[in-house]
């Protein structure tokens, strides 16, 4: 095991279907476990009354922080996950330990995969 090449350990993270309240719940619970791009500070906006709103983070899986609690959520949130095979697992690992986590699609790719999933209260 020793001689494999290091995981890519970021997961970026597609957020839409859902409330600019919901989104920021979304993030939120994801800083409390990893480091990201999205600081407490960086409220999600929506920007268009008539366009779907989609926000973005990006996650470092590498050093998981203990101690987040399932959020509650006033309606399901769909999420589009990117990132390597290793991240992916170990992201969606802790998705599971927050909500409510239904599997709509995964799509494989040769260093990548693709994961897209409903959020809902546990």
């Amino acid at each position: 095991m020793g001689s494999e090449r290091p995981h890519p350990e970021s997961v970026s993270v597609e957020i839409s279907g859902c409330s600019k309240d919901d989104a920021r719940i979304v993030f939120d619970t994801l800083c409390a476990c990893f480091a990201s791009d999205r600081c407490s500070d960086d409220v999600p906006e929506e920007f268009s009354e008539t366009r779907p709103t989609v926000w973005l983070g990006t996650f470092d899986v590498s050093d998981a922080h203990e101690g987040a609690r399932p959020a509650r959520l006033s309606s399901s949130v769909d999420a589009d996950v990117h990132g390597g095979y290793w991240a992916i697992d170990r992201f969606r690992t802790t998705l599971d330990s927050l909500f409510t986590v239904h599997d709509l699609s995964t799509v494989p790719g040769d260093q990548e995969e693709e994961l897209h999933v409903r959020l809902e209260s546990r």
